[in-house]
């Protein structure tokens, strides 16, 4: 097993300011790694944030988020060193055997740190999230409420006037009435005598008045709105929490190159192991045991078997693929159908624009832009292969649930160059690491 220094020089995992091996590193926008305490405490103790590598002066002191990545490797480097001293010295069976144990205690207590991390994160994720959409359904609620209360003011309003000139009405109907008693009763003046007094006095027609009531499915259309709101909400949310999710699953980045061994003879790879198209020529390659016969395909050099696994593929102007990662055991001899049964866990694209997840049955995959490229993600514990939208921080599809028995490798195919229009390669991309 290679030291730990052969693995990368000490001074990389030493923090400048104690000297020690970094605790909680976080990277500077200058570029300078220190322990998240040491460089704290010396920021606290002074007026102005600068590096004590390069001096760079920061006018406004940047946040500080642990860069996972180096942890991790300072994580490895202190197992390494702990070992190589152990190995220096005679010791016997049952030191070995506590100091194993002693390992495996700080390695579960890393895990759990980390776990600790991801369970905060993601319950303050919830809580924003549902505070959102609590929001949008009590100001829905409110402005509903208001309306009907609105409406129902008009109403009253309308209807107190009604009332107001039915009374007048009635008060001059009343008093035509008294002046008509009081006249009958006089002999010297007949009724016919006084035209005016005999007819009724002037009144509006209220057969077709009516009080206004209140809409019909008022509640039913403000759901409806309701509904729309949170879906456009709920969007809108699903990509930040998509774009948070990507950043922290880049962290698993691997570096992954195609294996020659394993192409099939049309197959045209590049020098660095980092692009992949199909050719017109089929090449004279020996027919060895790890090499694909009938199908377009490639796999990676680099494989899972615990933990978890990332990598981004450049998918730009070809109108067929298919990526994923496949089961080192799976029959490349013969033409079978890539579903998870068979050791394959695939996104593919035909037609330029037909996106679907080869689960068997295959499952259209709905999107609003064409995919420029695609992140697959494995966290092998918990049987999850995961597809992203790198580009638009979307995320496409996931198999969840898996069972796997044995190492998986990441899995490629350009598909068939269709007299030119599908000729442009797969390409293996850079993972872009963001500190979270």
């Amino acid at each position: 097993m290679a030291s730990a220094s052969s693995l990368h020089s000490e001074e990389h995992f030493l923090c400048s300011i104690c000297l020690d091996v970094f605790t909680d590193p976080i990277t500077t926008p200058c570029g300078h790694n220190y322990c998240k305490t040491c460089i704290t405490q010396l920021w606290d103790s002074t007026d102005v944030s600068k590096c004590p590598l390069c001096n760079k002066t920061f006018y406004q002191k940047p946040e500080l988020y642990v860069n996972n990545v180096l942890a991790e490797l300072c994580f490895q480097f202190r197992r390494h060193r702990l070992k190589e001293e152990y190995e220096r010295k005679p010791g016997a069976e049952l030191q070995q055997m506590i100091q194993k144990r002693q390992l495996k205690i700080q390695e579960v207590k890393h895990s759990l740190e980390l776990s600790k991390k991801d369970a905060d994160r993601e319950i303050a994720d919830s809580v924003q999230v549902f505070a959102v959409l609590m929001s949008c359904i009590e100001r829905s609620q409110a402005e509903l409420i208001g309306g009907i209360e609105e409406e129902q003011k008009t109403t009253e309003k309308q209807a107190e006037g009604f009332i107001k000139e039915l009374q007048q009405e009635i008060a001059q109907l009343e008093k035509r009435s008294s002046e008509l008693e009081q006249l009958s009763h006089t002999v010297l003046h007949p009724l016919q005598n006084f035209p005016s007094t005999n007819s009724p006095p002037p009144t509006k027609d209220w057969t077709k008045v009516n009080v206004h009531l209140s809409s019909v499915g008022t509640v039913r259309k403000a759901v409806a709105q309701l509904q729309k709101t949170l879906e456009k909400t709920l969007s809108q949310e699903m990509e930040q929490l998509c774009g948070a999710e990507l950043k922290r699953i880049q962290q698993c980045a691997v570096d992954v190159t195609l294996d020659p061994d394993t192409a099939h003879r049309r197959l045209i790879l590049s020098e660095d192991g980092k692009q992949v198209s199909h050719g017109a020529v089929c090449k004279d390659l020996p027919d060895n045991a790890e090499r694909f016969s009938t199908c377009v395909c490639v796999l990676g050099k680099q494989s899972i078997s615990s933990g978890r696994f990332y990598y981004e593929v450049q998918v730009k102007e070809k109108t067929d693929w298919d990526l994923g990662v496949a089961r080192e055991s799976i029959n490349r001899k013969e033409t079978i159908t890539a579903t998870p049964s068979n050791g394959y866990w695939t996104l593919v694209l035909r037609n330029g624009n037909e996106y679907w997840a080869a689960a068997g049955p295959a499952v259209h995959i709905p999107v609003r832009e064409k995919v420029q490229k695609v992140g697959v993600f494995v966290d092998y514990k918990e049987g999850l292969v995961s597809f992203y939208d790198v580009e638009n921080r979307v995320h496409l599809y996931s198999f969840t649930g898996c069972t796997f028995t044995d190492n998986l490798y990441p899995h490629f195919s350009p598909y068939l160059n269709k007299d030119g229009k599908n000729s442009a390669p797969l390409i293996i991309s850079l993972v872009k690491h963001t500190c979270l």
